[in-house]
C-alpha cells in the first residue's frame, strides 16, 4: 500500500514547521515556572480496563521495584535525568527530581477484566513474568480483583468471558461504570485517578454523528448505538468524573470531538492512542535517519508473529484493520512525500500480523526495508526484533500515569485537553485538530522535556549551541 501526503497539505505542514521551529530558537528563560503545579499529596488511583498480560506486568513491575526486587528499566520518569541549562553548566536532575510527580509507594490499582482472575492469575496466566518472581509478589496481586467490565463480542470477536456488566443501555453501562470509579476513589483512599486503557484492539470504525458533540453521544448511549464502542464508554464515564484517560490500543475512543469537548470542560487530560512499544518504535528511529540523510525509500514490508491475547485478537480482521491504520501512518508523516516526491512519493509500505501461539508475549516483528542512495542506486536493511511486547509497554503505562497526574495538577496542562507532549509513548500521537502528528521519536523527546522545562520556568533547549563559540 504506497503511503503518500496530499501535495495541499504540504505548503500548510511547512509553515506549521518554520513555525515551531522559529518559537523554539527564540524561547526565553523565565524566573518564574509557568503556572502553578499542585504537590502530589495524598495516593494516586491507578485504574485499568482490562487486566491482561500488559496491566499485570506493570502491576508487577512496580510492587517489585518497590520491594527492591527490581529496577524501573525503560521508563523515563524514574531513571532518566533532564539537562537544564549551557552543556557547560553540568545539571542534569532526574526528572522525578525535577517535577513533582507521585511516588510508586502512592499508586493504588483496580481494573475492570471480562475475566474473573485477580492479578496473580491473570499474570501467571499471560506467561510474561518468571514464576519465582510472582510468587514473591502474590499476596499484593492476588488482592487486586478485577470488577465487571463493560464488553461487547461485535467490537473483539476472538475472546469472551462471563464477568460483564448488564444494563439496558449503553447509557446505564456508563453509569455502573461511573459508581465503580467513585467506589474506588472511597474505598481507596485515593486522591487524584487515572484511567489506562490496556484492553483489547477493537474493530475498526469511523466517526459518525454521534461522536460529534456531548448532546449527540448522550443521545447515542441511551439509544444503544451500535458504533458506541465499550472503550469510548469507558472513556466517557472517567471524563466525566473528571478522570484523565490514556488508550494504550489504538482504538477511536478517546480521538474524537466529544472526548476532546469533555477533557477540556472537565480539566481531565487525554493523550494518544496504541502504546510505541516494538516494531513501531524502531520505525520512528529509522526513519528519521533516512530523511536526515536524505536517503530513498522504496519500499517497507512489516511482518509480525505473536502468540498471547493481543495476537488472537488480531488474528480478527476488524480488529486488525484498527491496528493497520495505527501503523501505517508513521512513514507519512515522518517523510513527508509531499515535500520530497523523489524520495519518498512511491513507496510500497505493508503491515502483516500473525497469531502464533507458541510464541506467546515474547513478539517478533521483522522488516525488510529497501533504499536508496547516491545515483539512485539500491540498499536493503534487514530488522529482527525479538521483543518482549509486555516488557516494553509496561514502563509506557507506569510514565504516563505518572505524566498524566502532573498534568491533571498543573494549571496550564489541565484545561488544554490533549497533552500533545506525551506523543513520545503513541503509535498514533493526538494533536489540535488540523494539525498533522509528529512522530519522530527523538523530537518528540525533545517536546516532552522541553514542557517540563517550561513549566519549571527553565530555558528551551535548542541545541543551537553558538554561544559556546563567541
Amino acid at each position: 500500500m504506497a503511503t503518500r501526503q496530499k501535495p495541499a497539505k504540504a505548503k500548510t505542514t511547512r509553515v506549521e514547521v518554520m513555525s515551531e521551529k522559529k518559537s523554539e530558537v527564540t524561547a526565553r528563560s523565565s524566573s518564574k515556572a509557568n503556572g502553578t503545579i499542585e504537590p502530589a499529596k495524598g495516593k494516586l488511583g491507578v485504574m485499568i480496563p482490562g487486566m491482561g498480560a500488559v496491566a499485570t506486568t506493570f502491576v508487577a513491575g512496580v510492587e517489585a521495584i518497590r520491594k527492591g526486587l527490581a529496577k524501573p528499566i525503560g521508563s523515563l520518569t524514574q531513571m532518566g535525568t533532564i539537562r537544564l541549562g549551557k552543556r557547560t553548566d553540568g545539571r542534569s536532575p532526574k526528572v522525578k527530581e525535577f517535577v513533582p510527580l507521585a511516588g510508586l509507594d502512592d499508586l493504588v490499582f483496580t481494573g475492570w477484566d471480562i475475566f474473573e482472575d485477580n492479578m496473580y492469575e491473570a499474570a501467571s496466566n499471560a506467561g510474561v513474568l518468571d514464576h519465582r518472581l510472582l510468587e514473591q509478589l502474590k499476596p499484593f496481586l492476588s488482592s487486586v480483583k478485577p470488577r465487571a467490565a463493560v464488553f461487547d463480542h461485535n467490537y473483539v470477536k476472538k475472546i469472551d468471558g462471563p464477568n460483564v456488566k448488564k444494563g439496558k443501555t449503553k447509557m446505564d453501562l456508563a453509569e455502573q461504570l461511573r459508581d465503580d470509579i467513585r467506589d474506588f476513589k472511597k474505598t481507596s483512599g485515593v486522591s487524584r485517578l487515572i484511567t489506562m486503557w490496556c484492553g483489547s484492539t477493537e474493530s475498526y470504525i469511523e466517526p459518525t454523528a454521534a461522536h460529534q458533540s456531548l448532546k449527540s453521544f448522550e443521545k447515542a448511549l441511551r439509544e444503544n448505538d451500535e458504533l458506541i464502542a465499550p472503550s469510548m464508554i469507558y472513556a466517557y464515564a472517567s471524563l466525566m468524573e473528571g478522570v484523565p484517560f490514556a488508550n494504550g490500543a489504538p482504538n477511536l475512543t478517546v480521538d474524537l470531538p466529544v472526548m476532546l469537548e469533555l477533557s477540556r470542560q472537565n480539566e481531565a487530560p487525554i493523550c494518544g492512542k496504541d502504546f510505541k512499544t516494538g516494531q513501531t518504535l524502531m520505525k520512528t528511529v529509522l526513519a528519521p535517519a533516512f530523511k536526515a540523510r536524505l536517503l530513498g525509500l522504496s519500499g517497507w514490508y512489516s511482518t509480525n508473529i505473536l502468540g498471547n491475547r493481543d495476537g488472537e485478537v488480531l488474528d480478527d480482521p476488524g480488529s486488525f484493520k484498527t491496528k493497520e491504520e495505527s501503523k501505517l501512518g508513521v512513514l507519512e508523516h515522518i517523510l513527508q512525500p509531499a515535500l520530497y516526491p523523489e524520495l519518498y512519493g512511491n513507496i510500497f509500505h505493508k503491515v502483516r500480523i500473525n497469531y502464533y501461539p507458541p510464541r506467546g508475549d515474547n513478539k517478533e516483528g521483522w522488516d525488510n526495508i529497501d533504499i536508496f542512495g547516491w545515483l539512485g542506486y539500491p540498499m536493503q536493511i534487514k530488522v529482527d526484533f525479538l521483543c518482549r511486547d509486555s516488557i516494553l509497554a509496561a514502563p509506557i503505562v507506569l510514565d504516563l500515569v505518572l505524566f498524566l497526574d502532573l498534568a491533571k495538577r498543573c494549571s496550564q496542562l489541565r484545561g488544554l485537553g490533549i497533552q500533545e507532549w506525551l506523543s513520545f509513548y503513541f503509535k498514533s500521537p493526538m494533536t489540535a485538530p488540523g494539525l498533522y502528528p509528529e512522530h519522530d521519536l527523538f523530537i518528540q523527546l525533545m517536546k516532552l522535556k522541553n514542557t517540563l522545562r517550561h513549566l519549571k520556568g527553565e530555558e528551551l533547549i535548542t541545541h543551537l549551541g553558538l554561544e559556546y563559540y563567541d
